[in-house]
């Protein structure tokens, strides 16, 4: 289920321009004082110090980059939660589920750049992500993980965002 697109929750537009005012007023700064101490050292041809900054503010200039374009060219994960009560649409929805023992966990589905396991928010791509898509609360959902191992669980609710849903 590999997209082009990329989709992004208001939480992660928010995280993303969070880094990105970071990167551009704090990190920039930092740099420029590290570039203007290093060419203090003379030569900058044999110059590690400057060499080093130069490589910081390529990788920062580059996430900046990166970070303008998913902003600019990414859709509203609200925009594709569907206005259907209880059916895992899309990016944006939060599930609970039940594994085989009875122990039960809410994950939020959120676009590939949003993933993180630690916070239970997983990808639309991932292998559960995408074997939830179109599941009702009361379905069994079964998937393989990356290391081959087949999963199933049964899901229990769908929680819709409070933000704006289409076509209501």
């Amino acid at each position: 289920m590999a997209t082009d697109e990329t989709i992004l929750t208001s939480e992660g537009r928010e995280e993303l321009e969070r880094e990105l005012d970071r990167l551009k007023n704090e990190v920039r700064k930092e740099i420029g004082e590290q570039l203007r101490v290093a060419r203090g050292f003379g030569d900058l041809s044999e110059n590690a110090e400057y060499d080093a900054a130069r490589e910081a503010q390529g990788r920062n200039e580059a996430r900046i980059a990166e970070i303008e374009h998913v902003l600019r060219t990414a859709k509203s994960a609200e925009d594709y939660v569907m206005s259907e009560r209880g059916v895992v649409a899309a990016v944006g929805t939060q599930v609970v589920l039940e594994d085989e023992r009875g122990k039960r966990q809410t994950f939020s589905i959120v676009g590939t750049t949003e993933t993180d396991s630690l916070r239970l928010k997983i990808s639309n791509e991932s292998p559960i992500g995408a074997a939830l898509i179109g599941h009702t609360a009361g379905d069994p959902i079964s998937f393989v993980t990356p290391s081959g191992k087949v999963r199933q669980y049964t899901l229990v609710e769908v929680k819709l965002p409070t933000t704006r849903l289409s076509g209501e």
